[in-house]
């Protein structure tokens, strides 16, 4: 499974302007329905601050994968956000976040949704990808830096 088959290079935030967790994840839903006017975004946004409570999605080393599901998308997506001077985003370690992959998916898709988030969260403990997220110029880099580890095994 390759990460490239759910995120568009067009839904990629390079420079997250928020400073808390539930504004940047408005931030990420506003990047989502850009394209997909059809979604709610009360709506998903109410269903990540539910997962959320559950227990953070922020995973620690600078990274977050906010997630949820609705039956209003058919296959996964995901939208990709760097924010320069970090989130404090309630992360395992207690660090500030610097990326996120946020990934909204269909209930029915749950092999297909554990699969990807299994691949992100993979990819994303390479300290070297995730400095290579850091330090891209623009969105047009960063997904090419995506695309460029997407593709090893």
């Amino acid at each position: 499974m390759r990460i490239g088959e759910y995120l568009d290079p067009l839904d990629i935030v390079d420079d997250l302007k928020s400073s808390t967790k539930e504004d940047v994840l408005r931030e990420l839903i506003a990047k989502l329905l850009e394209r997909r006017q059809y979604l709610h975004k009360e709506e998903i946004l109410q269903l990540l601050l539910e997962r959320e409570r559950l227990g953070s999605t922020g995973f620690g080393g600078g990274v977050a994968l906010p997630h949820a599901k609705t039956p209003l998308v058919g296959k996964p997506i995901l939208v990709f956000g760097r924010s320069k001077t970090g989130i404090a985003y309630d992360a395992l370690d207690g660090k500030p976040v610097y990326l996120f992959f946020l990934l909204i998916s269909d209930p029915n898709s749950i092999d297909v949704y554990l699969t990807l988030l299994a691949r992100v969260s993979r990819l994303l403990m390479d300290r070297r990808f995730r400095d290579s997220l850091m330090n891209a110029e623009d969105s047009v880099t960063i997904y090419a830096s995506i695309e460029e580890q997407d593709r090893l095994p």
